[in-house]
């Protein structure tokens, strides 16, 4: 069990005026299904905005919060850390975003003065991770409390399988009100981890690219894999209907794992002898060997899907003689606010669709009903739509 937090390092009093009584989706322990509960949202603090969640997409990394595979104590914790709404009030010292604005939130809040902010690797940022995996806030608080009194984590400091979140400035970013939140909402978790992934593996124009997991994130792989312009873009999924969402991103040959045929010798065979770029967007140490399998020699496997704490992955050392590379990726390796911009651009611009990934709209009451799709593998994103004229659902 974790530790109780006292009132005192919460900082939280739940007769201060400002305080939210609001419906949330909360996991209690790991194993008990997650379920909607009354819970309480304190106000900002300095540097610190509450935005009205319009829509959250729900992730694999939901699942293995729920499965209590990410390490122990992550509970009590609202869930949620994909998704888009509208900043509702603004603490001290805010500039960047104001009351009104549409933002989609960034889990990752870079401090900006810690050693890989400070390199310019701001998805590393030391004091984000550290206050993410204890689920509080970059001030190491919590604003969330039961409506028992005890306190709630944030999930992955964001929280947003709610009616209202309280994140920090640097974690929600401004967005044109031309973009229905129901689709921006994915914008902040699954396209920048995507598509920047694509970006930092260096796909250049006519490269041959492999895309082992074909759900929410690994369809942006794809998405940004034809917008570098890549050549051929083989995608391998257990789901065909999720392969159908492939071709339609781009892929140029698609794979049924599972299906009898091996998938290596199916690769190497569409691609004359191996992949330059490979991606494992699954987080299976069979996956993960699929990809390094899969590449020619010189060739680069990057993985981006998350693995449960403890799983490790085996490869033939004899291998590295051919110069293969494989490399890991968090959150796009990217700075996530000025990638997020682009991002935007190519949506106004007509060049990347948002809405073409989401298999279901679902309710907060919905949630668990959706992890459990993800755990069996699917369709691609289910989007929880919190307030449906704010999400634009009807238009």
């Amino acid at each position: 069990m974790p530790a109780q937090t006292t009132e005192a390092e919460v900082g939280f009093d739940p007769g201060f005026p400002g305080v939210i009584e609001m419906r949330a989706a909360v996991l209690r322990e790991p194993g008990r299904p997650v379920s909607t509960e009354t819970v309480l949202l304190a106000p900002p603090r300095r540097g610190e905005v509450l935005v009205r969640v319009a829509a959250a997409g729900v992730c694999h990394s939901d699942v293995h919060l729920a499965d209590g595979a990410l390490g122990p104590g992550r509970w009590p914790m609202v869930l949620g850390h994909e998704g888009a709404g509208v900043v509702a009030a603004v603490g001290e010292d805010v500039i960047d975003v104001a009351v009104g604005d549409h933002v989609a939130f960034c889990f990752v809040p870079s401090c900006g003065a810690c050693r890989p902010c400070r390199a310019g690797r701001r998805t590393l940022c030391e004091t984000a991770a550290r206050n993410g995996v204890a689920g509080m806030l970059m001030d190491g608080s919590s604003r969330l409390r039961g409506a028992d009194g005890g306190v709630l984590q944030h999930g992955l400091m964001v929280a947003c399988f709610a009616e209202y979140a309280v994140v920090p400035a640097a974690g929600a970013v401004s967005l044109p009100a031309s973009i229905p939140l129901w689709q921006a909402a994915l914008l902040g978790c699954g396209v920048v981890t995507g598509i920047g992934a694509v970006n930092r593996a260096g796909v250049r124009v006519g490269a041959s690219v492999c895309v082992i997991g074909c759900g929410g994130v690994g369809l942006h792989v794809i998405a940004g894999a034809h917008l570098a312009g890549a050549g051929m873009i083989v995608a391998v999924d257990t789901d065909e209907d999720k392969l159908e969402l492939a071709a339609r991103r781009g892929a140029t040959h698609t794979v049924v794992s599972g299906s009898g045929d091996d998938v290596v010798e199916q690769v190497l065979a569409f691609s004359d002898g191996g992949v330059e770029h490979a991606f494992e967007v699954v987080g299976r140490p069979a996956t993960m060997r699929q990809a390094w399998d899969v590449l020619r020699p010189g060739g680069v496997a990057t993985v981006v899907g998350l693995a449960p704490v403890g799983v490790e992955v085996s490869l033939p050392a004899i291998d590295f003689l051919s110069e293969k590379t494989i490399t890991g990726t968090y959150y796009g390796s990217s700075d996530v606010h000025a990638a997020l911009g682009q991002l935007v651009q190519l949506v106004v611009d007509g060049r990347l669709d948002l809405g073409d990934v989401v298999s279901y709209l679902i309710g907060l009451d919905d949630v668990e009903a959706a992890l459990e799709r993800l755990r069996r593998g699917q369709g691609a994103r289910s989007v929880v739509v919190i307030d449906e004229e704010l999400a634009g659902v009807a238009a």
